[in-house]
């Protein structure tokens, strides 16, 4: 493993950090073995900034940003801008934070920097009745034939955040979509599209000193703005919920849910670590219990989702009815089991060095090295990847034993399930939920 921590080392010692007179971060991490420029910016918008009345709207800003400026009004003259500099471009928003992204050939870089900023800076939101539509039919995807929402995601989120924004779908729904207006989109474009509210990031096939110049050359008229925070949620849950969804389809879809630590918690390496423990392969616990021992469904996953003040642990599968409650409890034992008894030695080598061969592959991956980058920026969590490798390898056994005794709590615990449970499937599910005790 040193000869690997070493690696990362030698490879990722030399990303550079500036800051403009507005502002603005800017991150440049060259690769310089890749073919490949990556040119991004992350900006601290998503649901959890929104009202109910806003819910929706960094979404469709997102869309919105790229259907024109003024010097390139439609959305196919962006696009054929962008893919005739040989790129490409990429935009998501989480609950938290947006990204915006373009990959091309590093000899473009100086030509698609101006026309990202361009992008980022300048939209007229041209076609918004278009986009409108796009949007709904984007939201049709997590809806029954009567309209109703039926994606376990968006619901389990609601029930563990019943009266604070990280409960919201992050899409809204189609009667705020409708509602928005040019207005309302250069609003919340200023509010957050800003320089203390971003960071730029420069990947790949990238000349530092070159980055910070284009940075300088095109984003310093990015308005400085203010970062934009928001009240953290405050949790009153006292024993374990549970929620059904009745849904006819041929499987019951279960999130099993335990609140965790934050992101920014001094736990946050131990929680990796645990992760990997539970569900990094199919050779690990939770695949290798609940598919390969027991048969109890297709495929299983484990996640952790972690923002500023709050995470969760979130089990995921799709199974028969009829085993809704039995993989259920599967879950939570397991759980329990690594609460009561901790790893073993194998099995946290393992996951060390499996995160260490991750760390390193990412050198490779300008998208990554970017995203690892910006977002730990972002949150003022910033690191580099040979320090991540070296506080993950130091997680003990027993770290990860605490953690997840921490974590296997009834008053954290939060099971919901979209399907049809007949046969007093039901109340098995319910009495599993509710007779569920601390480990």
């Amino acid at each position: 493993m040193d000869i690997t921590r070493q690696a990362i080392a030698r490879r990722s010692s030399a990303h550079r950090v500036a800051r403009l007179d507005n502002g603005l971060e800017v991150i440049v991490a060259p690769q310089p073995q890749l073919h490949r420029a990556h040119l991004a910016l992350y900006v601290r918008v998503g649901s959890r900034f929104e009202t109910p009345a806003q819910n929706g709207l960094s979404h469709f800003l997102e869309h919105m940003l790229y259907r024109g400026t003024p010097r390139l009004p439609h959305s196919h003259d962006v696009n054929l801008a962008f893919e005739s500099l040989g790129g490409y471009l990429y935009a998501a928003t989480q609950v938290d934070f947006g990204v915006f992204s373009v990959t091309l050939p590093g000899e473009t870089l100086a030509d698609a920097t101006g026309l990202f900023a361009e992008v980022m800076i300048d939209p007229i939101f041209s076609d918004i009745e278009i986009e409108k539509e796009i949007v709904c039919e984007e939201i049709l995807e997590d809806l029954d034939d009567e309209g109703r929402m039926i994606d376990a995601d968006n619901l389990s989120r609601q029930l563990i955040y019943p009266d604070h924004p990280l409960g919201f779908t992050i899409t809204g729904d189609e009667t705020r979509v409708r509602s928005f207006t040019q207005a309302m989109l250069r609003e919340h474009h200023a509010r957050h599209y800003n320089g203390s509210n971003s960071v730029l990031v420069f990947s790949g096939d990238v000349d530092p000193d070159r980055a910070i110049e284009l940075a300088n050359k095109h984003f310093a008229r990015m308005p400085r703005g203010e970062r934009v925070t928001s009240v953290a949620p405050v949790h009153a849950q006292t024993r374990a919920r549970f929620e059904l969804v009745e849904n006819l389809s041929s499987q019951t879809e279960l999130r099993v849910c335990y609140r965790a630590v934050p992101d920014g918690s001094e736990k946050r390496h131990t929680m990796d670590m645990l992760m990997r423990v539970l569900d990094d392969g199919m050779s690990t616990r939770l695949y290798h219990r609940v598919c390969d021992n027991k048969g109890l469904c297709y495929d299983v996953s484990a996640s952790y989702d972690g923002y500023d003040d709050d995470g969760i642990v979130d089990f995921a599968a799709g199974v028969q009815h009829a085993r809704a409650a039995v993989v259920t409890t599967e879950i939570t034992s397991l759980l329990a089991e690594l609460a009561r008894t901790g790893p073993s030695e194998e099995e946290l080598e393992k996951a060390r060095r499996r995160h260490l061969w991750d760390m390193r592959t990412m050198l490779d991956s300008p998208d990554d090295l970017a995203g690892f980058y910006g977002v730990g920026m972002l949150f003022d969590r910033l690191e580099t990847p040979e320090q991540r490798a070296e506080k993950n390898a130091a997680v003990t056994g027993e770290d990860i034993r605490a953690l997840a005794e921490l974590v296997a709590q009834p008053d954290r615990l939060n099971v919901l399930a979209v399907g049809l449970l007949e046969d007093g499937e039901d109340r098995r599910l319910e009495d599993v939920v509710k007779g569920y005790v601390a480990p």
